[in-house]
């Protein structure tokens, strides 16, 4: 084969379309990808990655205005804001590096600019890849996968102005830490900048549409992570919308609608984090049999669109809109093209976590999705106080939800909040995946003294047998 002929061309270097090119050529597929921007994608370079680095500052700068609890002392505690974001922005740039040096090694090509489908030569699809408006190459395949990820949602009033008004991409580069700030929207993205900021030291109001924060999170869990919220001092507003917007020389004022009042709210800075839209623009789907729902791709379980030889993964296709989700799609379409078996995905077996602090995580059906399927559930808590580790490390504050079939001892889904707790919930994850009931997880050994005891401690409260509480 010439350099422009491959058996798969993947477009969208994310963690979707990067991951998919690695697994197909260790599965021998010449395979070459094409990126417009940055290798690893928005998750990478200005989502998953950067963020948690921003976040870890933000922590150790929450416990160094506590180190009275742990018996230490000390005086003038400060930041350097530039600094912070240096290193935000050095993690995420050796981890750009890091996915380039895996592709190369792997021998995937690498096209530099912007691919769309232009036709096709016989059985093998066309993508023409261009760089500013300028052609760059034509390359062909009889597999593509598009893989070009997903974009903020923009509300009209609320657009982003890179000053004012801050997208997620301003709020991860501040230059100057602002004293009071405005989150729209409740979900992961924006509870999370809402806690990097708060731990900072700024004043931070939510605003969320829906009647709880974190919407898509069991009941118990959003009210608990309210309660956290509300202690270290951020505004949350439910149930609220906003109204007149009007920009000042150096910050927002906002009309918002809440509980059945209207305040005006001023503050320096505001993030609009109110989901995202598929980057479905440009891409050559013209004329072609791929349907598109709500800015998303439509495909069915084996990742696979209504155009032969097209396949969609990640963001553009749809929820969860989840980096691991979409890593794993990616695997599964190209192990699906070599003609392995494979397992479609199902949602409910995807965990989604929020690194806010508390953090938050889940898997499966929250306790009214499952009592909604018509199902007897049963369900197990566990507080962190009842913790050793917890109590040691001085994360006291946390829950572990278990919700089971009542009748089978299948676990339909666990949730929760506390220290940790988006590394403990891959437990769980393995457990739905390799379909355990309570019996095996009730005679499953947990190491002591760790948090994840409370793991165990939640499965055996779904069945009265709870020791530590």
């Amino acid at each position: 084969m010439s350099k422009t002929e491959f058996d798969i061309i993947v477009v969208g270097g994310g963690p979707g379309g990067y991951v998919a090119a690695i697994r197909a050529a260790q599965l021998g597929l010449s395979t070459a990808v094409v990126e417009a921007n940055h290798l690893g994608g928005i998750c990478l370079n200005w989502g998953c990655i950067p963020t948690k680095a921003l976040l870890r500052s933000s922590e150790i700068n929450h416990l160094l205005h506590h180190l009275g609890e742990f018996g230490f002392s000390a005086d003038n505690i400060r930041f350097d804001l530039d600094k912070v974001v240096k290193r935000s922005r050095k993690v995420a740039g050796q981890l750009s590096a890091g996915v380039a040096h895996l592709l190369k090694k792997n021998k995937v090509a690498v096209f530099d600019g912007f691919g769309r489908l232009d036709g096709t030569d016989g059985t093998r699809r066309k993508v023409a890849i261009t760089k500013d408006g300028n052609p760059v190459a034509t390359l062909t395949a009889p597999h593509v996968i598009l893989a070009t990820g997903a974009r903020a949602r923009i509300l009209p009033g609320l657009e982003p102005d890179g000053r004012l008004i801050w997208s997620y991409r301003e709020a991860m580069v501040p230059t100057a830490m602002p004293k009071s700030l405005l989150v729209v929207g409740s979900g992961a993205i924006g509870i999370e900048f809402a806690s990097f900021y708060r731990n900072m030291g700024a004043e931070v109001t939510v605003v969320e549409v829906l009647d709880r924060i974190l919407p898509v999170e069991d009941e118990e869990i959003s009210a608990l992570a309210h309660k956290a919220f509300a202690k270290q001092g951020m505004t949350l507003l439910t149930s609220a919308k906003i109204g007149a917007i009007r920009k000042n020389a150096d910050s927002v004022t906002l009309s918002v609608e809440a509980g059945g009042k209207t305040q005006e709210i001023t503050v320096d800075r505001v993030i609009s984090a109110v989901g995202i839209v598929g980057n479905v623009e440009n891409l050559g789907l013209e004329g072609t049999a791929v349907q598109i729902d709500r800015t998303h791709v439509t495909i069915d379980s084996h990742c696979r669109t209504g155009e032969p030889g097209v396949y969609a993964i990640g963001d553009l296709a749809g929820p969860p809109w989840l980096a691991h989700k979409a890593s794993h799609e990616g695997v599964l379409c190209v192990e699906a093209i070599a003609g392995r078996h494979v397992h479609p995905i199902d949602p409910a077996n995807v965990p989604g976590c929020t690194y806010c602090s508390p953090q938050v995580a889940s898997v499966g059906l929250t306790e009214a999705r499952a009592k909604a399927t018509g199902r007897k559930v049963r369900v197990g808590r566990f507080p962190f106080i009842g913790n050793g580790k917890a109590i040691a490390m001085g994360e006291p504050e946390g829950l572990v939800k278990t919700v089971f079939d009542a009748e089978t001892g299948e676990l339909l889904g666990a949730h929760m909040i506390g220290a940790e707790v988006t590394e403990m919930i891959q437990g769980y994850a393995i457990a739905r995946t390799s379909e355990l009931t309570e019996a095996e997880l009730k005679e499953t050994i947990f190491p002591h003294p760790t948090i994840s005891e409370t793991m165990h401690e939640a499965v055996l409260a779904a069945y009265d047998g709870a020791l530590h509480i």
